[in-house]
């Protein structure tokens, strides 16, 4: 946590995340044209954030994306803020956006998180039933193999579509599947309004990307769900359901604790 203070500490530094909470995937000379800073001076500013892990970048041809990870700050508050008076503090920070902010721009939903584990125990927790209805409580029926079709089971429900398939599988590295359909069978399970899931179903299909990667004693895992369409409420529900779901999973595979699956209301906000 040191490394995060220290990186908050810098006013510029906290600029350039409030542009990537505003945007995540810019490029560096997007960073530097609406900041109106050297680019030197952004790189240096953003090589601190990454080592405190608040900043997250992904390669996508000879373009660098950078992303805000919020990740360590939910660990300040998680350290500091009883279960209670977080939920009273998540509840003004909702007005507030509601009141203040425009609406959120076409972005993908970018998280980071450390657990100390080994790839191959997290490759597991990511894809097989014993683990997956445990943090999550949803299991997947596959073959893991790219372009294989996916079953998903949640409280009850089946939900079965071609569309829902397997799009890499690069085993304790890399998984990317399409999400899955918003049935009405599925609806009723997780106790969403027929309103709002009739509404995510008019929306385009998205798709999630686990990338894992060695670092030291832990496994630095890199989520990244994206291909959604522009004022996306299913962006808006994952932004508040993953972060839960990702935390979940870090505490079951370093204690061994069985633990609830996020609930539904999680998602939705």
């Amino acid at each position: 946590m040191d490394d995060v203070f220290r990186a908050l500490a810098d006013p510029h530094r906290r600029r350039l995340l409030d542009s990537l909470n505003a945007r995540g995937g810019q490029r560096l000379y997007e960073l530097c044209a609406n900041l109106d800073m050297a680019r030197q001076s952004v790189s240096k500013h953003l090589a601190v954030l990454e080592a405190a892990n608040l900043v997250t970048t992904i390669r996508r041809g000879r373009e660098k994306l950078h992303y805000l990870n919020a990740a360590p700050i939910q660990a300040l508050s998680d350290r500091w803020m009883r279960q209670y008076d977080r939920r009273r503090a998540e509840a003004l920070a909702d007005l507030t956006r509601a009141l203040e902010e425009p609406p959120m721009a076409e972005q993908a939903f970018v998280y980071t998180t450390f657990i100390k584990t080994t790839p191959e125990k997290l490759w597991q927790a990511l894809t097989d039933p014993a683990f997956t209805s445990q943090y999550w409580g949803v299991t997947f029926e596959t073959d893991w193999q790219p372009g294989s079709p996916m079953v998903w089971n949640e409280n009850g429900s089946r939900i079965v579509d071609p569309g829902q398939t397997v799009l890499t599988a690069e085993p304790y590295r890399k998984l990317a599947y399409t999400w899955h359909v918003p049935t009405e069978e599925w609806g009723v399970a997780v106790g969403i309004d027929e309103s709002l899931r009739s509404k995510l179903a008019t929306e385009r299909r998205s798709k999630v990307t686990f990338t894992l990667e060695p670092f030291g004693e832990t496994v630095k895992l890199t989520v990244v769900h994206d291909d959604f369409p522009p004022e996306s409420t299913m962006r808006e529900m994952v932004s508040g359901g993953w972060p839960h779901l990702l935390s979940d999973l870090k505490t079951l595979l370093e204690t061994g604790e069985t633990l609830p699956p996020v609930p539904a209301e999680a998602w939705q906000n």
